[in-house]
């Protein structure tokens, strides 16, 4: 089978979708489904050609929507090569160009919202959720409702969604997300990541390791870390992430007034060993969303047998809870405070089972491997639909 992903943009900076698909391309390719990508970056943006498959860029384009003329006739050319499409994400033109592509052409798109219909954003977002209602009918409402079938990634997601909008209608399918098994040799990775951060050796690591974004409860885990740090001088919170909206600046001068400026670490963006260093290293994974569709770092922390404390509306909350491998609290300063203080109550047997439960679970619901066996048969089915 031969299959195209659209997706706004392959810039590793914008966190997990485009991380998604590198990572379950080979296991689909295991499979025997060949996967192409098309964006709307520039052909000549630098990530493209780092890629482990055929990229191609159909940008630039000029606007936040993404809107590009011809982009409909240029979708429909590279679908009529391929047997499937699957459309990561809403609210961008690339979607609605790929509706307007592929009505009555035959060849079958499937559709990933990314949490992009979580009733959160109605109720943070009210005047932005009136302009998406101008025109939910005619455009985003009619690709769910033709595509051949609409992807989560969990059942909380799949719930969530029918709440943003009363004109709904999809063809609903919980296929489930992950990572791939970390690659490398661990001990090397952590020393890797303390030799970058020589700070940190011998410290009680929490991380949170994510887009720097008010979604993301950043400031909730700096409060929460300024009521327990003193409780032992050499725990150590590393923020790590891209500052996608210009927030940081912000949270350094909040956590200098609380005194913790020689409690932090600001690493940006890590990536590769340095990244899986980071899990390597660290104790405990915070993750303290307002929301999140399902949080690849999540699992990628589970998979490094790493123990999280991630806020409710985090999607796999439910399983991370139920499998006991990690703690989840209310997305509220108190919430995230009450979880610290239980992990650094916990005796240090607990901590070790509860890693290890962790990375049970990972291998049971998020090994990309997993997830690709059950993508396979929803491809199939849409591929033979008369």
């Amino acid at each position: 089978m031969k299959l195209l992903r659209l997706i706004r943009s392959l810039n590793p900076t914008g966190g997990g979708p485009m991380e998604g698909i590198r990572q379950i391309t080979c296991h689909l390719a295991y499979l025997g489904v060949a996967t192409s990508v098309a964006s709307l970056d520039s052909p000549d943006s630098p990530w493209l050609k780092e890629q482990p498959f055929p990229a191609l860029g159909l940008g630039p384009v000029a606007t936040g929507y993404g809107y590009r003329r011809g982009l409909p006739a240029r979708i429909l050319a590279l679908a009529q090569q391929h047997d499937a499409v699957i459309v990561h994400g809403t609210w961008q033109y690339h979607a609605f160009a790929t509706w307007r592509a592929l009505r009555g052409s035959g060849i079958p798109y499937l559709v990933y919202t990314h949490g992009m219909l979580d009733p959160w954003f109605k109720r943070t977002y009210p005047l932005k959720h009136l302009k998406k209602w101008a025109y939910w009918p005619w455009a985003d409402y009619r690709v769910l409702r033709d595509a051949a079938a609409v992807l989560f990634t969990t059942e909380q997601e799949r719930l969530l969604a029918r709440q943003s909008f009363w004109l709904y209608r999809a063809n609903e399918r919980v296929v489930g997300y992950g990572t791939s098994a970390p690659p490398g040799d661990a001990e090397q990775q952590r020393e890797l990541f303390l030799s970058r951060f020589p700070q940190l050796r011998g410290q009680r690591i929490l991380l949170f390791l994510s887009r720097i974004h008010p979604k993301k409860g950043v400031d909730l885990l700096l409060e929460a870390f300024a009521a327990v740090a003193s409780s032992d001088p050499r725990l150590q919170l590393v923020i790590a992430g891209p500052d996608q909206v210009g927030w940081q600046a912000q949270l350094v001068q909040r956590a200098t007034a609380l005194g913790l400026a020689d409690r932090l670490t600001w690493p940006g963006m890590l990536s590769g060993d340095l990244k899986w260093g980071a899990f390597r290293a660290a104790e405990l994974f915070c993750l303290p969303s307002h929301q999140e569709n399902f949080g690849i770092v999540v699992a990628e922390a589970l998979a490094c047998g790493l123990p999280v404390a991630i806020a409710e509306p985090v999607n796999i909350a439910s399983e991370v809870s139920a499998a006991a491998a990690g703690l989840v609290h209310a997305d509220t300063a108190a919430g995230t405070t009450g979880a610290l203080r239980q992990w650094l109550a916990l005796p240090a047997a607990e901590q070790a089972q509860m890693g290890k439960r962790g990375l049970q679970l990972f291998q049971q619901r998020f090994d990309f491997a997993s997830v690709a066996r059950t993508l396979l048969p929803v491809l199939e089915a849409a591929r033979l639909a008369p």
